[in-house]
């Protein structure tokens, strides 16, 4: 069974193509024009043992928020193509990872119904010249794409920079738990046979 997906999005706004094998190695080929999402979605990769591989241009000169947003559309939907019937995965995933003094969880189902919990208290300010807030904005596509429910909640941290950081690494690891194989599972994990 191929887990892979490869999502090429072209608008007016931005272009994108993105190549995801969930069964990797952790390698992340990433190169978009914001370059803290770069970082970010490099994490992501490597926490998550993906094969991640993005080539984005957006219209920066306006800011960042199309490109963020249709990043975490595009990622989004790799996932869902690469899990086609979810037959056989885990579907429930959860990471918690420190950085520094900031403690941050994630937890995922692949459920098919999308919903976001943002429980991060972050202000509207910027890390280098990325806007903080494009980070809920980038789960928010996700989810709506992926047809995933997810909670992310931040327990503590005062370094804006170690916030984002943990949030993605503990994305990354839910994602590799949630997408993870289970000889013990049938078909779905769920009792109405279905995940939509």
């Amino acid at each position: 069974m191929s887990r892979n997906a490869t999502i090429d999005r072209q608008t007016k706004e931005t272009q994108i193509r993105l190549s995801l094998k969930l069964d990797g190695q952790g390698e992340g080929t990433i190169a978009t024009p914001v370059p803290f999402i770069d970082h970010m979605l490099t994490l992501l990769a490597r926490h998550g043992f993906f094969d991640l591989s993005v080539e984005a241009r957006g219209d920066i000169e306006i800011d960042a928020h199309h490109t963020v947003e249709d990043l975490g559309i595009c990622l989004g939907e790799a996932f869902k193509q690469a899990l086609g019937d979810k037959a056989g995965i885990r579907r429930f995933g959860r990471g918690t990872m420190p950085m520094h003094e900031a403690l941050a969880s994630v937890i995922i189902d692949f459920s098919g119904r999308p919903f976001l919990v943002f429980n991060v208290d972050m202000p509207k300010a910027q890390v280098g010249n990325f806007d903080t807030e494009l980070v809920e904005e980038f789960f928010v596509a996700f989810c709506n794409h992926a047809g995933a429910n997810v909670h992310v909640n931040l327990a503590y941290g005062d370094n804006l920079h170690h916030i984002i950081e943990g949030i993605f690494k503990a994305f990354g690891r839910a994602l590799d738990e949630a997408t993870g194989l289970d000889p013990r599972i049938q078909g779905v994990l769920s009792t109405k046979g279905k995940l939509e």
